[in-house]
C-alpha cells in the first residue's frame, strides 16, 4: 500500500476501486421494457438480431440500377421501370435495359450496379433512353444484404446503457422490448445536527443542506430510484433507525457527513454495529474521509460533508459502484493532456482532484488552470469550472508548461 510521511494509512483510490468491485456484484432481477422507455437503461441479456440489415440489396442513392458489362459496350440503355424503397420491380433486367430506382429500393432481379442520376441524361421525354456518364464496377452503390447487422450477430452486449443511437439500432432489428436489469434503489440521508433545509430560516451555527441536491439529481441522471431519508441528527439512536429502514428497502445507502473524526460523527459506529467496514479513508483530495461497507442487507458508502468532497468522492468511487450493483459494462472517464497555464500547487500523497478551466487555443491545443480557491467546503469551484485537473498521488507542485491530465465534467455524464 501506498502512503506518505503526512498520511500514513491512506488506501490510494485505485486500490479502494479494486476491493469494492470485488465484492460488490450485480442484482439479480431483471423487468421488460417497451423500447420507447428504455433510453438510460442496462441490457440485462445480449440482442442477437433475428434479421439481415438490411434485409436485402438495395440502392444506396437515386439512380439507375442495370447491369455493369453493358456500359462497356455501349454508354445508352433503355429505361423499362422504376423501382421505390417498399415497392420494388417485380420484373428482370436484362442486357440492354436499366431501372429507375430510389435510395433504399430493392435491386431488380438481373441488375448488378446503380449509377447515381447524377452521371446520368435523359435522352428523350419521357425518358424511354439514358445516357450514361459512368461506367459503373459490378456493386457499385449497392447496399448488400446484412452489410450493417447479420442474422444471428449480437447487436448488443448484456451491461450495455442504452443511449438513443442504441435505440434506433434496436428498432433495426425489430425489437419491440428489452430486457434490462431492475434499476438499483439507493438511500440518501445526511446527517448533521446544523443542517437545515433550504427555505427554512438559519439560526446562529446552522448552514443550508446542499450535499442531497447535487447527488439527488446525479443519481437520477445515473438511472437509480432515489429514496430521500432527509436529514438525520447526530444521534447514534436516530441514525441507528434510519439506517435500519434505509437497509430494508435500498440496494444502497449513501449517507453525508458523519465519517470523519469529530466526537458527534456516529456514521461509522452505526455501520460497525449493523455491518461492517471494509475501509475507511481514502488516498483522495479531497473526500479522504471516505468509507465503505455492508449493512444486513445494503451496501453502504459514506461521503464526507464538505460539499466539494461529496460531490468529487461520489464521481470517482460511489459512480463505479453503481455500475458494477447495475451491470453495466464498466466504465472510464475520458482523460486529456493539457499544459498547464500556471503553477499549480500539489502536495504529494493523495490523488488530487483539482477544480480547473480548460480553453482551447487558436491550434487546438489544450491549456488549464485551477479555478480560484480549492478548499473542500469551496463549491463554486466545481459550479464554476469545467474539468478536473487530475494530479497523481505521488505527484509534487506542478510548473506552468507543463503537462498534466484533465477529465473534462462534460464527458462525465452517465
Amino acid at each position: 500500500m501506498i502512503a506518505s510521511c503526512d498520511n500514513p494509512g491512506l488506501l490510494p483510490l485505485s486500490h479502494a476501486l479494486d476491493k469494492m468491485r470485488d465484492v460488490i456484484s450485480a442484482i439479480a432481477e431483471q423487468e421488460q421494457s417497451d423500447l420507447m422507455q428504455a433510453n438510460g437503461r442496462i441490457l440485462a441479456k445480449d440482442v442477437i438480431s433475428t434479421v439481415n440489415v438490411p434485409p436485402g440489396d438495395n440502392s444506396a442513392m437515386d439512380g439507375y440500377a442495370m447491369i455493369a458489362a453493358d456500359l462497356q459496350q455501349t454508354d445508352t440503355l433503355e429505361r423499362i421501370g422504376t423501382a421505390f424503397a417498399g415497392i420494388p420491380y417485380s420484373g428482370t433486367v436484362q442486357s440492354g435495359q436499366c431501372v429507375r430506382i430510389m435510395t433504399g429500393a430493392v435491386i431488380p432481379k438481373g441488375a448488378d450496379a446503380v449509377v447515381m442520376q447524377e452521371n446520368t441524361v435523359a435522352l428523350n421525354e419521357p425518358a424511354k433512353h439514358i445516357q450514361f456518364t459512368q461506367r459503373p464496377k459490378v456493386g457499385n452503390s449497392i447496399r448488400r444484404a446484412g452489410e450493417d447487422i447479420r442474422q444471428g450477430a449480437v447487436v448488443l452486449r448484456a451491461g450495455t446503457r442504452l443511449k438513443p443511437a442504441h435505440l434506433s439500432l434496436l428498432a433495426s432489428v425489430g425489437v419491440a422490448r428489452v430486457s434490462v436489469v431492475r434499476k438499483i434503489k439507493v438511500g440518501l440521508i445526511a446527517t448533521g445536527d446544523e443542517l437545515v433545509s433550504p427555505g427554512d430560516t438559519l439560526q446562529n451555527g446552522q448552514i443550508f443542506e446542499s450535499n442531497r441536491y447535487a447527488l439527488h439529481a446525479m443519481l437520477e441522471a445515473f438511472g437509480a430510484q432515489v429514496i430521500d431519508f432527509g436529514i438525520v441528527e447526530d444521534k447514534l439512536d436516530t441514525l441507528r433507525r434510519i439506517f435500519e429502514k434505509a437497509d430494508d428497502q435500498c440496494d444502497l445507502v449513501l449517507s453525508c457527513g458523519g465519517v470523519s473524526v469529530g466526537d458527534a460523527d456516529y456514521v461509522k459506529d452505526v455501520l460497525q454495529s449493523l455491518g461492517e467496514v471494509n475501509f475507511w479513508k481514502v488516498a483522495i483530495k479531497p473526500g479522504k474521509p471516505f468509507a465503505f461497507g455492508k449493512l444486513a442487507k445494503a451496501w453502504f458508502c459514506g461521503l464526507p460533508g464538505n460539499p466539494v468532497s461529496s460531490y468529487v468522492t461520489f464521481e470517482q468511487l460511489v459512480k463505479p459502484v453503481l455500475e458494477v450493483l447495475s451491470g453495466q459494462t464498466p466504465s472510464e472517464p475520458l482523460v486529456l493532456a493539457a499544459t498547464a497555464d500556471c503553477d499549480i500547487r500539489k502536495v504529494p500523497g493523495r490523488a488530487d482532484y483539482q477544480r480547473g478551466i480548460y480553453r482551447i487555443d487558436e491550434n487546438g491545443q489544450l491549456f488549464v488552470s485551477p479555478n480560484g480557491k480549492q478548499g473542500s467546503g469551496v463549491m463554486s469551484s466545481i459550479a464554476h469550472a469545467n474539468c478536473y485537473i487530475v494530479l497523481a498521488q505521488d505527484a509534487c507542485s506542478v510548473a506552468q508548461g507543463s503537462t498534466v491530465h484533465i477529465q473534462p465534467f462534460t464527458l462525465l455524464a452517465y
